[in-house]
């Protein structure tokens, strides 16, 4: 089966307009659990459309867990065993017969740790274009690695050395070109675990720029330790604790009007 195609800071605008839209991924009762031991317990969460979703929480909470079960990356560890519901777009991810490469070309994944490929800055971007069946021609193919690096705002940085080793490249950079792989497949949906954990405070603010961009075409999940950076950058958060969501609703009204007393002490760094 195939899938169908903290409170001084400034808070970022809401999508309200796709707050009543129907989900773009909706996660229900989901149960993640390795060796037998639980790590989510009945979490769940609606994702909207053309939205950042902030997932914040402690060390420890479960947020990367959830988010990699959203692709099925937890297929990848023969320990974990997942329960619950996940659609996208209505369909069950995890139903038999699922084309998994499919959703993971439809459902992308930026790392913490910029992990380019070793290779050259041109075949980062190209390599998933080929694989995947999307490449043209020699200047179809030139043509879309640029329109990518475009959107990624590195085209101007790196048009004159695209045969160069992604190595070649700052932190910052090599975390913008596995972004840029991840949007060349043209992905419905964006993961981003801890994109900026590793950047200066530079390179951190290109990238907060970049998925503000982006939001404008793509539901993007983010999961982040900078509340700050939740703040700015998100339309809707979700507290995570003890592997459950404690609170989750519009990011404004998470930061500056909690219910909970545990988001409170959070968001206001009592603890965490």
């Amino acid at each position: 089966m195939t899938l169908a195609a903290p409170a001084a800071t400034a808070l970022a605008p809401a999508a309200t307009a796709d707050l009543v839209l129907p989900p773009k991924i909706s996660v229900e009762n989901l149960v993640v659990s390795f060796s037998g031991t639980a790590v989510l317990h009945g979490v769940s969460l609606a994702i909207p459309n053309r939205s950042v979703t902030a997932l914040i929480g402690p060390s420890g909470c479960g947020k990367s867990t959830f988010l990699r079960a959203l692709n099925r990356l937890h297929d990848l560890t023969h320990t974990a065993r997942v329960s619950g519901g996940i659609t996208l777009d209505g369909q069950d991810v995890y139903a038999r017969g699922i084309d998994v490469t499919l959703l993971r070309r439809r459902v992308g994944m930026v790392f913490q740790r910029s992990n380019p490929f070793p290779m050259s800055i041109f075949e980062n971007i190209a390599y998933g274009l080929r694989i995947h069946g999307l490449a043209g021609n020699r200047r179809q193919l030139a043509e879309q690695v640029e329109l990518t690096l475009l959107r990624a705002n590195l085209w101007d940085q790196v048009k004159d050395r695209l045969g160069a080793s992604a190595f070649s490249l700052s932190g910052g950079q090599q975390q913008r070109l596995c972004i840029a792989r991840a949007l060349a497949l043209d992905p419905d949906v964006l993961l981003m675990d801890e994109p900026c954990s590793a950047l200066d405070p530079a390179s951190t603010g290109k990238i907060e720029e970049l998925v503000e961009e982006l939001r404008e075409r793509h539901a993007i999940v983010i999961v982040t330790h900078n509340l700050g950076q939740a703040a700015r950058v998100s339309q809707r958060t979700a507290f995570f604790m003890h592997g459950r969501i404690v609170e989750q609703g519009v990011t404004a009204d998470i930061f500056e009007r909690p219910l909970h007393k545990e988001t409170e002490d959070y968001v206001t760094g009592r603890f965490g």
